[in-house]
């Protein structure tokens, strides 16, 4: 779906993939309900979408719509640094991050959605 700013239409979405330290730890049961909710908490908070999210016994898959604004590196740093802190207040167990992330970018713009884009603009103010 094709959001907007004032000054901008995108169409951003990010798949990240990350691991717990801990190689041994299973992401299972309540661990994977727990951290299912604080990632939907920190999307909502940070004003980012939360299109899918998936969390594997040793790794997590989360796929994020976001504004230009924010770097997808940023997204990342939000995603682990917070959902390790509310987890770690909120629960007896630790959840702890490694320090790498994958990212990939997922999107599209058609012919057709550029040149609606394009007749859109006709008569506005550059």
């Amino acid at each position: 779906m094709v959001n907007s700013t004032r000054h901008a239409k995108y169409e951003l979405y990010y798949h990240i993939v990350f691991v717990p330290k801990d190689r041994r730890s299973h992401l299972t049961g309540k661990t994977k309900e727990r951290l299912e909710t604080i990632f939907a908490e920190i999307c909502e908070d940070k004003g980012l979408e939360l299109a899918e999210s998936e969390v594997m016994p040793d790794h997590v898959h989360l796929f994020i719509g976001s504004p230009p604004k924010n770097a997808p590196s940023l997204i990342v740093n939000w995603v682990k640094g917070i959902s390790a802190r509310k987890y770690n207040q909120r629960y007896d167990d630790r959840v702890k991050w490694t320090r790498s992330y994958y990212v990939g970018t997922a999107g599209s713009a058609s012919k057709g959605a550029v040149e609606r884009y394009i007749a859109e603009q006709e008569g506005e103010d550059a």
